[in-house]
């Protein structure tokens, strides 16, 4: 069950939402035909961008079927199904309809720091209840546990589901580790805008990106550039969104993209609490950051 689908650019896409807490559909149609007028590969759909952990579990049944209808084959679809409580995240992902979605990405569980033999064990029961390919997400920076190589190893080698890792432990060191003793058809995808280039360069496979909710296209060349091996026009490209990948994130995630995409006219900055706007000096350097970002 390795996904060759899952090559490029996949964006980690936000929700928009109403100044009164709803989700704004209007605004998510402008940003669905956004992206993939940019060209982009995948979608995942409640992602942790997309804020689910403040959605009840019937308006984010809402938002997967309206993005699925409006998508229409479009775009390959991936579904963001995880949590730091097993049973309930294979509860979820046997209870769910995942008509039309190709895979799901799974965070490793927060908070509670289990070890290694511990992840192994939730990614196990994952793996068995998932009818379709499974993406782990490390982000040791929001869980506090780091997936060490030798366990995605384990896992990718004794469950042919266990399609990819979004790899986003900000080291390159960790990804050739993960490269070098995963499957060859196991597929490694940065997990970090900034780190997107030298990642490939040593064998990622794309990017599930923040930044591609903003400047999709800018994102998906670059990618393209460096599938090709193309390094210098993926550098030049990379440079010139260096700063809108950090800024995007100065000041809170998906806080600055939605700073950004209202920028485009896109959407409003609303977020759910604990989440809010990005500070004024904040903006003003997103804005520059974004306008150098679509000379790419």
């Amino acid at each position: 069950m390795r996904n060759d689908r899952l090559f490029g650019v996949g964006v980690a896409l936000v929700t928009p939402f109403k100044e009164d807490d709803t989700v704004d559909y209007t605004a998510l149609d402008l940003l669905i035909e956004h992206i993939i007028a940019g060209g982009i590969n995948y979608i995942v759909v409640s992602g942790t961008t997309g804020e689910p952990a403040t959605m009840t579990a019937s308006e984010r049944e809402q938002l997967r079927n309206y993005i699925r209808k409006k998508v229409d084959g479009r775009a390959t679809l991936v579904l963001g199904i995880g949590g730091n409580n097993t049973r309930a995240v294979v509860d979820e992902i046997k209870s769910t309809d995942l008509t039309g979605f190709d895979s799901i990405l799974s965070i490793a569980p927060y908070y509670t720091k289990p070890n290694q033999r511990g992840i192994y064990a939730h990614f196990e029961q994952v793996a068995k209840a998932s009818p379709l390919p499974v993406i782990l997400y490390n982000v040791p920076g929001r869980t506090s546990r780091n997936v060490e190589p030798d366990t995605i190893a384990a896992l990718a080698h004794d469950f042919p589901n266990i399609a990819a890792v979004k790899e986003a432990s900000g080291s390159i060191a960790q990804l050739m580790k993960i490269i070098e003793k995963t499957p060859d058809d196991f597929m490694v995808i940065s997990g970090d805008d900034a780190l997107t280039v030298p990642m490939m360069a040593v064998g990622a496979k794309g990017v599930i990106s923040v930044a591609a909710n903003v400047a999709p296209a800018q994102c998906v060349r670059m990618v393209k550039a460096a599938s090709s091996g193309d390094f210098t026009t993926a550098s030049q490209i990379h440079y010139k969104l260096l700063d809108l990948m950090d800024t995007l994130f100065e000041d809170g995630s998906p806080a600055g993209a939605k700073a950004a995409l209202k920028m485009l006219g896109i959407m409003e900055e609303h977020l759910r609490l604990p989440l809010v706007e990005v500070c004024d000096t904040v903006r003003l350097k997103i804005k520059a950051a974004l306008d150098k970002a679509l000379t790419a």
